[in-house]
């Protein structure tokens, strides 16, 4: 199975990133440089996961030097950004059964959106099985 390509301009649309801003991460050392050269360059999911890890990185505030430790493979603790008045934070809310909500951060806690899915998928097959069955048997 061969590993999907991407032009550098798909890349930056999928991370959201302008190519300038791809191009300094990769002078960088922060991403793999392209494979290939010219108009044969190219970049693969392996890229698109870097990048997507730099930019949660550098979004929770992190320090470019501090993000080239984290992705060299340094055991870094990655601090959160402080919340400030008036600062907007996304949040997903889980609605498990009537009364039962779950909050999720996925940023504060560096889930990926495959995990997220797993882990919502898990919630509600545990819900199902508490939820359905009568209380002596619980």
């Amino acid at each position: 199975m061969t590993d999907k390509t991407f032009s550098l301009d798909d890349l930056c649309n999928l991370v959201d990133l302008p190519r300038r801003t791809v191009r300094y991460y990769m002078q960088l050392g922060l991403v793999d440089r392209s494979v290939g050269e010219t108009r044969a360059a190219h970049y693969t999911s392996k890229h698109l996961h870097q990048l997507l890890r730099v930019k949660q990185l550098a979004d929770a505030g992190v320090s470019l030097d501090r993000i080239r430790e984290v992705m060299s493979g340094a055991e870094v603790p990655v601090p959160i950004r402080p919340k400030r008045a008036g600062s907007i934070q996304v949040r997903s809310h889980l609605f498990v059964a009537e009364g039962i909500e779950i909050q999720i951060s996925p940023e504060e806690a560096g889930m990926s959106p495959e995990q997220i899915r797993a882990f919502v998928r898990e919630v509600m097959l545990a819900a199902d099985r508490v939820l359905t069955k009568p209380e002596k048997e619980i």
